[in-house]
């Protein structure tokens, strides 16, 4: 199993959401964030007066899948994603040792 943690622009969102539910996505962990990276802030001016935002505004999107969905879900995700301007976030895979739901018991590939 895998973890795809998925750090996107939150005005596409509502695509990322849409396109991971078309292709089978059942549950997502979403959390709102601030963050930089090569984009290094935004300069913005208030009042006459010019300043730094460094930490941008993303939405963090976590998805446990079985190892085969993966290439499927990252796919959907960097298409979903993409504008093709600095700041379209970043993919993170990670190995998953092992999943258990805890209303079933279930654990492993079930659970997920």
């Amino acid at each position: 199993m895998k973890r795809i943690i998925a750090i996107i622009r939150p005005e596409k969102f509502d695509d990322v959401k849409r396109a991971l539910v078309e292709v089978g996505c059942d549950g997502m962990t979403v959390t709102e964030v601030k963050g930089r990276g090569s984009q290094k802030g935004i300069r913005q001016s208030y009042r006459g007066s010019s300043y730094c935002i460094d930490l941008i505004p993303k939405t963090r999107i976590e998805i446990v899948v079985n190892d085969n969905d993966l290439d499927l879900f990252v796919d959907t995700i960097k298409e979903a994603a993409h504008t093709g301007n600095i700041g379209d976030g970043k993919i993170f895979i990670q190995d998953i040792e092992n999943v258990i739901r805890i209303r079933t018991g279930e654990d492993g590939d079930q659970a997920v």
